[in-house]
C-alpha cells in the first residue's frame, strides 16, 4: 500500500473515531426518532471500524526512504 503521511492518518483516525462514537451515542439516545436509531447506530459502528483500519495503517506502515535517484550528489571542490 502507498505511504501516507502520519499526520494525515492521525487526522482521519481521530475523525472516524469521533464521528463513530457520536453516532453511536446519538443513535442509542432518545434524541433520534424510532426509525433512525438503528441506522445511525450502524453508521457509527462503520465509522469506528474505519477508524480502526486507519489506526492499523498508522501503526504498521514503514517509513518511506528518500529516493536516491532524485538526490544531487555533492562534489568536493576545494
Amino acid at each position: 500500500m502507498r505511504y501516507i503521511e502520519p499526520t494525515r492518518v492521525k487526522f482521519l483516525m481521530i475523525m472516524f473515531f469521533a464521528t463513530g462514537s457520536l453516532g453511536i451515542i446519538i443513535g442509542l439516545s432518545p434524541v433520534a426518532g424510532p426509525q433512525q436509531t438503528m441506522i445511525i447506530t450502524f453508521m457509527g459502528v462503520i465509522n469506528i471500524g474505519l477508524g480502526a483500519f486507519f489506526a492499523f495503517l498508522y501503526l504498521t506502515q514503514v517509513k518511506k526512504d528518500p529516493d536516491k535517484r532524485k538526490k544531487k550528489k555533492k562534489t568536493d571542490k576545494s
